[in-house]
């Protein structure tokens, strides 16, 4: 905590411990209700994370929210003082506001997530078993390159910017063809032999930001891989084809021919033969049975999903741990497929090592520059020659690229899609053991096609317990520790949006991204509406004994014999202003899309810059629209046919 004075470090630690108090119980025989934060070294989990983590701009805010509480000996009140001035310094503004919100999120996310010697004490009550075991020794197949001096320079015909469903799986189908690729990875390489199930590990490792960062309006939580093999290595293995009114809408409307038909048919069967896709590996946990059982009650459809898991070495009892790495080896997401396929074909795999531009000369692409950073800190200025360069750094992060690089046209940022999610749980009489089996094994699409091609899935989530503390509303010390308490007794639903709506990714003076995201369009609001409602009269349907709904900085909860659509108008009352309702999302799209118009489109309808010859766009962020489904194979069966493309000849 070197930036931290005392009087911050008091302060910070009487903060946490107001978040998580220590609360007299006359039975306790774990220790739960007396144990605050600080008691497991939260606070100071916290600190490093301040100090280490954050952006310059960030850090010095929290610092200096830090230093007005101390001005009021926080340290110093009790319990219900603390918790009263921490409601009351909201009124200075929406920037206090964040800052307080940041640090309650921290504080639950490490109380309930770090995980010291021995485990942590707090997840005994709450059912949670804690990490499955030590990594199992086993060899990286990958062999990395790495610069030896300050500078280096090498030649490649085709450089790829990112290795997740996009980049891996372009990577792969272009070395085997013959090309001499270099792919270029920001986030780190990590396989099964570093996969401890550790939640905070896995979110510092494994995820964009370190972990679970907000949009720039503080309005959706995003989750998104940041590692080698991107998405595909933390993603719940969700296996859909593009629906087909999709395909149809991006042919009809943006030009891709051949989506609607049987040769985009052929890049699906591709991929998902690669993948070893299939339905052997969907056991359906507590969560599963509940949303089949409720299901089953309203007349709605439910369907086993398909994984990319290979079935020799799947196990259900670590399923449930494989968006914090899959220590079996049995994910086959691109670092095992494709990115394995492109290093056996001679590829150059940098990872660690992130763009910082496009180098573009008389209009056309000659390489990429960028910067490699090693485990200890040290940095090596690095160019790759090539005159093809494929950016994909995924819909968050590949706008930002373009426009450091002064690329990409009017569009490029515009139209990012999210689909945007929430959870809603219910209490049951029996443990519910989240962490047991496939994060994701069967959902619900009756509602997939409401209007316009709009609607919503309904799926189930994965747990962790610190995000699980993360996530429930805080409205007292004493309410979230009952309601932390009960929480292995919850199961959660979760619905993601097919949004028409959109946001946008920007860069600031220092040329990094900035997201923001909105619900302002009226179709996805009324989806929005009806996805929480579908979603409590499900818990209803599975027979809770109580549904807890947040929005609008409260929590909304009914019981078993109350009137339920009362309820319902209730939840839906929430207004859809900033920061107002809990969004989440886990799929980002769109912020460099396909087209035939320059002026809406980022790239042509093979995923070339309309702008810029050698430049292609290979993931996410090229897709027209959101597809309305979880988007990995679209992602990969779409880059599959970019890497055609690129084979074809670039005009």
């Amino acid at each position: 905590m070197s930036d931290f004075s005392d009087g911050q470090r008091a302060t910070l630690r009487a903060i946490c411990d107001t978040f998580v108090p220590s609360i007299e119980r006359a039975e306790d025989p774990d220790g739960f209700w007396g144990r605050k934060a600080s008691d497991i070294g939260a606070d100071a989990a916290v600190a490093r994370y301040i100090d280490t983590r954050l952006e310059p701009a960030a850090k010095t805010g929290l610092l200096q929210l830090l230093d007005v509480f101390s001005v009021q000996d926080f340290a110093t009140h009790d319990q219900a003082t603390r918790e009263g001035m921490l409601e009351g310094f909201k009124a200075f503004g929406p920037e206090v506001t964040a800052g307080i919100q940041a640090l309650q999120s921290l504080a639950l996310l490490y109380t309930y997530g770090i995980a010291p010697a021995g485990g942590n004490p707090n997840w005994k009550t709450t059912g949670y078993p804690g990490p499955i075991g030590p990594p199992p020794e086993v060899p990286k197949p990958l062999r990395l390159w790495e610069p030896e001096g300050a500078e280096a320079t090498f030649e490649a015909d085709v450089c790829i910017v990112g290795s997740g469903a996009g980049g891996g799986v372009i990577a792969g189908v272009l070395a085997q063809a013959g090309r001499r690729v270099a792919v270029l990875e920001a986030g780190g390489y990590y396989n099964e032999s570093d996969f401890n199930s550790e939640e905070l590990w896995a979110y510092e490792n494994l995820y964009y930001k370190g972990g679970l960062p907000p949009t720039a309006d503080g309005n959706v939580t995003l989750m998104c891989g940041t590692s080698l093999g991107g998405g595909t290595t933390v993603n719940w293995q969700n296996c859909i084809r593009t629906p087909d009114h999709v395909r149809a809408e991006w042919e009809r409307e943006h030009g891709l021919a051949g989506l609607a038909g049987g040769e985009y048919d052929r890049h699906l069967d591709i991929v998902l033969e690669r993948i070893k896709a299939n339905d052997e590996c969907s056991d359906l946990n507590d969560y599963h049975l509940r949303l089949q059982d409720a299901c089953a009650r309203l007349g709605l459809e439910f369907k086993r999903i398909v994984r990319n898991t290979d079935p020799q070495v799947y196990d259900p009892a670590t399923a449930g741990y494989v968006h914090f790495g899959d220590q079996t080896g049995g994910k086959q997401g691109t670092m095992k497929t494709f990115l394995q396929d492109a290093h056996d074909h001679g590829a150059t795999i940098v990872a660690r090592c992130r763009a910082d531009r496009v180098i573009v000369e008389r209009g056309r692409a000659v390489g990429v520059a960028a910067t490699w950073i090693a485990a200890d800190g040290r940095t090596s200025k690095l160019t790759v020659r090539a005159p093809q360069v494929v950016v994909a750094c995924g819909a968050l992060e590949s706008p930002a690229l373009l426009l450091r690089s002064g690329i990409g046209g009017p569009a490029c940022g515009k139209y990012l899609r999210l689909h945007p999610g929430g959870a809603i749980s219910g209490l049951y009489a029996e443990l519910q053991n989240g962490w047991w089996g496939a994060p994701q094994s069967g959902l619900s699409d009756s509602f997939a096609n409401l209007e316009d091609g709009h609607g919503f899935l309904i799926e189930c989530p994965a747990y962790a317990p610190g995000l699980a503390g993360a996530a429930l509303p805080w409205l007292s010390g004493l309410d979230h520790k009952e309601r932390m308490a009960a929480s292995g007794h919850a199961a959660s639903f979760v619905f993601l949006i097919r949004d028409r709506g959109h946001g946008q990714v920007t860069i600031n003076e220092a040329g990094e991204a900035v997201q923001t995201y909105l619900i302002t369009d009226e179709l996805d609001q009324r989806n929005y509406r009806r996805a929480r409602a579908t979603l409590v009269r499900l818990h209803d349907a599975a027979g809770a004994s109580e549904i807890i709904v947040s929005g609008g900085g409260r929590l909304m909860t009914w019981k078993r014999g109350e009137d339920l659509e009362p309820f319902i108008a209730e939840v839906l009352a929430v207004p859809f202003s900033p920061g107002s309702l809990p969004l989440f999302s886990a799929h980002q799209m769109g912020s460099c899309r396909m087209g035939r118009d320059p002026q809406l489109s980022v790239c042509d309808t093979r995923g070339e810059l309309h702008d810029t010859s050698g430049v292609w766009i290979g993931d996410g962020s090229a897709l027209p629209t959101a597809p309305g489904s979880n988007p990995m194979i679209t992602i990969m069966a779409m880059a599959h046919r970019t890497a055609e493309a690129i084979l074809a000849g670039s005009r």
